[in-house]
């Protein structure tokens, strides 16, 4: 029986070791199709179709666009779009917060190794304790957002069960796609296009402010 194995075959064809990640094991369409079929809220939603991380990635950035903080740069946008992009590696799973205090170190070193992968990959920025802390709050208002407009709890519960104190937005950072209406879940093949065309959109900041020997801020769409 072999032992220490962990392999992910991905869409492109490729193989990635999750024990010992390559940060060129993946292509940029594997992570968005991961991401596009990882789903929020233990895949449970009020809508047809279940909130995928790659849509939930979006957000935060469209949230922490739109926030009074520093602006991004581009490499630091590229940051917030790929927070949990490790999710899609570790073959689409994306644990619920209760959950992860009993995965153990195992997984915690886990996860640490993919993050790390995907960091060196796209050459993004440490974060600094003033830049997560925005990160944060943008996270946590996207989840209080898609507790109570996809996942379909009311705000009291959301206080009183899951400790969640932040006022949900009441408009969807996103702009809408033809057909779709504010905070519905998108259809995978959607999301994983979406969330492809703006990382490529940022990479080709990135590669430009570097080429330029500046990072130039970016502005949401």
């Amino acid at each position: 029986m072999m032992t220490n194995r962990a392999w992910v075959l991905l869409p492109s064809g490729r193989r990635l070791d999750l024990l010992h990640p390559d940060p060129e094991a993946w292509t940029d369409h594997d992570l968005s199709v991961g991401l596009s079929r990882t789903y929020r809220w233990a895949g449970y939603s009020s809508w047809d179709l279940p909130l995928s991380v790659a849509q939930h990635s979006l957000t935060v950035l469209a949230i922490r666009q739109a926030s009074s903080g520093p602006g991004l740069t581009p490499p630091e946008a590229l940051r917030e779009q790929l927070h949990d992009a490790e999710e899609a590696l570790l073959g689409g799973w994306d644990p619920i917060t209760p959950l992860k205090p009993h995965l153990g170190p195992g997984f915690d070193a886990l996860v640490r190794r993919l993050q790390a992968a995907v960091a060196e990959r796209y050459r993004l920025p440490a974060w600094t304790p003033a830049s997560y802390a925005l990160h944060k709050h943008a996270d946590r208002l996207a989840a209080a957002s898609e507790a109570f407009h996809v996942a379909g709890w009311s705000q009291k519960a959301m206080r009183e069960s899951l400790g969640i104190t932040l006022e949900p937005l009441a408009d969807d950072p996103l702009p809408t796609p033809e057909g779709t209406r504010p905070w519905e879940p998108w259809p995978p093949n959607l999301a994983a296009k979406l969330f492809l065309t703006r990382m490529h959109e940022l990479q080709t900041a990135c590669n430009q402010g570097r080429a330029d020997g500046r990072c130039r801020h970016v502005h949401p769409h």
